[in-house]
């Protein structure tokens, strides 16, 4: 095997750990080949996240998406990539039995897929799961403040830190994610001053949704990003309106072959030419 080119090896993990206050993290969700390959040269970290069972299977959360969904989008994102570091999340139900359970399935995720990193959602009690990973050589990513895998307990989709206890959950889980060895957490829907303490406190690197412009920095899913759906989360900037593009590119299309314009000659294959 050829070794990789300096403009084709990938971001790694020390490299994103070292970020730490330094130049920002630039880092998109990715759940296909051809989108990551759109994405790769352009972002220091691609996240294959479980809001592929909402963006891409349309369901209503991300509690239906399995281990081997996972597997099957973080191949395609490894496929369309040489750059950005990859990271894969346990979804729901694959880690929180035991830190034995979490490492049957991290392990499953890296051999299966060949990315570099895992994420998972911590709270009370993961961190000694992370710990677990982490010396037996699995990078993981901690993900604190709004968790989507608790939905259901939380009463769906609801911004954390609103009262001085749960505030101070999210800073200990934080704290503890990072003492476990998390070498960068995401810090998903808190106020910006907790996101800033958060950032203050721990060694990792944190990169901010719908957080803290002074976090280490920061992640969207791209399908809100482009502007793929009518909603968007109010911490969501969007940079193009794919949606009306589409469409209209497909009102097009569908007009041309009913005026029976499309295809045209152009587009028709002769017999006796070489086209």
């Amino acid at each position: 095997m050829s070794r990789q080119t300096e403009q084709t090896r990938r971001i790694t993990v020390p490299e994103i750990a070292g970020r730490k206050g330094g130049q920002k993290i630039v880092a998109l969700t990715a759940y296909t080949t051809p989108m990551a390959a759109l994405l790769d040269p352009l972002v220091d970290l691609l996240l294959v996240g479980d809001s592929l069972g909402m963006v891409v299977h349309g369901l209503p959360s991300t509690q239906g998406v399995t281990l081997e969904m996972m597997i099957l989008h973080g191949q395609a994102v490894m496929r369309g990539s040489s750059h950005a570091l990859v990271a894969v999340d346990l979804p729901f139900g694959t880690y929180e039995a035991s830190p034995e359970q979490a490492f049957a399935s991290a392990s499953r995720l890296i051999a299966e897929t060949g990315c570099q990193a895992v994420k998972l959602e911590t709270h009370k009690g993961v961190a000694r799961t992370i710990a677990f990973l982490v010396d037996r050589g699995i990078p993981v990513i901690g993900h604190v403040g709004l968790r989507p895998q608790a939905s259901n307990a939380d009463g769906g989709f609801k911004a954390k830190g609103r009262t001085e206890a749960e505030r101070q959950q999210v800073l200990d889980d934080a704290t503890a994610a990072d003492l476990a060895g998390a070498f960068a957490l995401v810090v998903e829907g808190v106020a910006a001053d907790l996101a800033d303490t958060i950032t203050r406190n721990v060694n990792a690197p944190t990169i901010g949704i719908g957080a803290s412009a002074q976090c280490d920095g920061q992640i969207l899913v791209t399908e809100d990003m482009l502007g793929l759906f009518d909603w968007t989360p109010k911490f969501v900037r969007r940079y193009a309106n794919l949606k009306e593009t589409i469409q209209q590119a497909t009102t097009t299309y569908a007009d041309d072959i009913r005026k029976g314009t499309f295809p045209a000659d152009e587009e028709t294959y002769r017999l006796g030419t070489k086209a």
